[in-house]
């Protein structure tokens, strides 16, 4: 009887599977509710940790994208650099041997507009002179006695060119050529045998472009500011006058006047 009654104060162990069974419906529902929600969870937890994984992928891909593309904007900057001293550069070497190459010819004047077949009777020398004494007489031979070289350039003649060649003529000093150059501005007009001609500085190809471009700009300046006062002047003449008077000026406009 002692024994029974201990029984019934501490019945015997249920399983799992029992202990579900007992339950009320109630607690059953709540229990497979609760069951649930641990499967959810551990889903969410799962897909959570795949999210961050591949957010973790993707900064990192960015952030090597970034330094690629810092490293290319690097090198652009290095290239462009590069580029343009590398332009400097072949500027620099341009302009040294157009200064080298007019340095050769500064004692050289160019004659134009005489036609072909003058030389043929009496050589090229012998034009320049009829040249000087007929427009400068003041000068006399003594500059034709300072030529060192005479002749016509291109050496060959160009059968589809309709206009003569011109005449080079190289002298033994620079003071030459500028004494020619200046009378020949002063004269404007310079002829031979009736024949409108020009005498020019031989100069490279780049400073002659060079001048053109000046000389275009200069048609449209013939106003302009100088010493702070704005200058205004009919004519190349009256400018021509002026500068006389202002050595910085003329030495800027040496060529064009």
């Amino acid at each position: 009887l002692d024994q029974k009654k201990e029984q019934d104060k501490n019945p015997p162990d249920l399983t799992n599977e029992e202990e579900i069974d007992s339950l009320p419906e109630k607690e059953f529902a709540i229990m497979i509710d609760l069951e649930e929600l641990k499967m959810k969870q551990t889903t969410m937890n799962n897909t959570i940790n795949e999210i961050k994984n591949t957010l973790d992928g993707i900064n990192s891909r960015i952030t090597e994208a970034e330094e690629q593309i810092s490293g290319l904007e690097d090198k652009i900057v290095e290239i462009t650099t590069e580029e343009q001293n590398k332009e400097k550069r072949m500027k620099r070497t341009e302009d040294n041997l157009r200064d080298l190459w007019d340095n050769i010819k500064q004692t050289s004047i160019r004659i134009i507009g005489v036609p072909e077949e003058e030389e043929k009777k009496k050589g090229t020398e012998k034009i320049f002179e009829e040249i000087i004494v007929g427009n400068f007489p003041n000068m006399g031979k003594e500059i034709v006695n300072k030529v060192q070289e005479a002749q016509r350039v291109p050496y060959k003649i160009n059968p589809r060119r309709n206009t003569p060649r011109h005449i080079l003529i190289k002298l033994s000093k620079i003071k030459y050529k500028e004494n020619i150059l200046k009378a020949a501005r002063e004269k404007q007009q310079i002829t031979h045998k009736g024949i409108l001609i020009r005498l020019t500085a031989d100069l490279s190809a780049e400073t002659l472009q060079a001048r053109r471009e000046w000389q275009d700009i200069f048609k449209v300046m013939i106003s302009f500011r100088f010493d702070g006062e704005i200058k205004t002047f009919t004519d190349k003449q009256k400018l021509r006058e002026f500068s006389t008077t202002k050595p910085a000026l003329q030495q800027m406009l040496k060529e064009l006047l």
